[in-house]
């Protein structure tokens, strides 16, 4: 869909995910939009550090104009141009996600016309947003299947509240997007467990392995702990990796002041455990991120949990910028079946 006709949205029914998706959607499909009330059910409504650095982003690939793109604001006017691929470098300054960001950039940078690298300096790991291990691990190898070719390198790692990370990321153009369906998982076929740590005792990332190894029956070696100093601060990471025939799915637990490692291994290995034994392809933070690509695809599914309230206003964002549609159906149990039909 190419139009030069503004879509009218409102920005208070999510966050700055909203955001982010319709930034998307608008490079890649060549449709302006003008969002209002943007985060305004926050304590701290507007556009933030993070989100304000989504738009540079998007701004200077698709060469857009923009209105609004101030601290606090609630309104924003976004008017793309035509996308173009290069070499790109953007500093959040705080413990701000730079996978989001990313992510917000890469579906339009598969069209450009020539490779692409993107330098983001922020956070890498931070409670809020998917993590670069989830890219690469989780999301980035899916997007392969589905034709398009990206890399994303950790050049030092950003905790929660520090930030002073550095992810770079390459992206290949790629003609089109070709549609997958996940609707059977396949076997499990292993199930590894990385503790990241910096600036703090290695005991702690071992005392979450040893919980991950006993839960989940992760052989020594599937445990990994690394020591990913220096970093700006001290932060501490459990990523549990459950590798299955068609899918692979990251879950994550950030270490806190106060909270026990057990505490952080247990929570991570219950929400691994959960999906394990659920059946279905696609856990729920995988799934939240789907659907995007599957609509620039055209047509997509795949089993999952039942929807977020996220993933149920993100498809009826995507919905206003693609003809297509996007179905939740109820399975057996507590199976979900995502459909996205162009």
């Amino acid at each position: 869909m190419h139009t030069s006709t503004m879509i009218e949205l409102d920005g208070s029914a999510g966050g700055g995910q909203l955001l982010r998706t319709a930034l998307t959607l608008s490079l890649c499909t060549l449709t302006p939009f003008r969002m209002r009330g943007i985060r305004a059910g926050r304590a701290r409504p507007g556009l933030m550090r993070q989100h304000l650095t989504a738009v540079e982003a998007a701004t200077r690939v698709g060469n857009a104009h923009v209105e609004g793109a101030t601290p606090g604001s609630q309104d924003l006017v976004f008017v793309p141009g035509a996308i173009q691929g290069g070499d790109f470098r953007f500093a959040i300054g705080t413990a701000g996600s730079t996978t989001l960001v990313a992510q917000t950039v890469l579906p339009a940078l598969l069209r450009a016309e020539r490779v692409s690298t993107v330098r983001l300096e922020g956070g890498t790991h931070n409670p809020m947003a998917p993590p670069a291990d989830f890219l690469a691990q989780a999301f980035l190898p899916l997007m392969a299947r589905m034709g398009a070719n990206a890399q994303i390198d950790v050049k030092r790692h950003g905790f929660f509240p520090a930030g002073g990370g550095r992810i770079d990321v390459r992206v290949e153009p790629c003609a089109a997007l070709a549609p997958v369906h996940l609707v059977e998982r396949g076997d499990v076929r292993g199930v590894r467990a990385t503790a990241l740590v910096s600036g703090l005792p290695a005991d702690i990332g071992r005392r979450e392995l040893d919980v991950a190894a006993r839960r989940l029956g992760i052989r020594r070696d599937g445990q990994t702990l690394t020591d990913v100093t220096p970093a700006l601060g001290p932060g501490n990471v459990l990523l549990v990796a459950v590798e299955t025939e068609h899918v692979t799915e990251v879950f994550v637990g950030f270490g806190e002041r106060g909270l026990a490692a057990e505490t952080v291994a247990e929570r991570v290995c219950r929400e691994a455990s959960r999906y394990i034994d659920s059946g279905v392809a696609v856990g729920e933070h995988l799934a939240d991120q789907l659907l995007l690509p599957l609509a620039l695809a055209g047509s997509g599914s795949f089993t999952t949990l039942a929807p977020t309230d996220h993933a149920r206003t993100n498809a009826a964002l995507i919905e206003k910028f693609l003809p297509v549609e996007i179905a939740f159906e109820p399975q057996h149990g507590k199976t979900w079946l995502a459909r996205v039909d162009g």
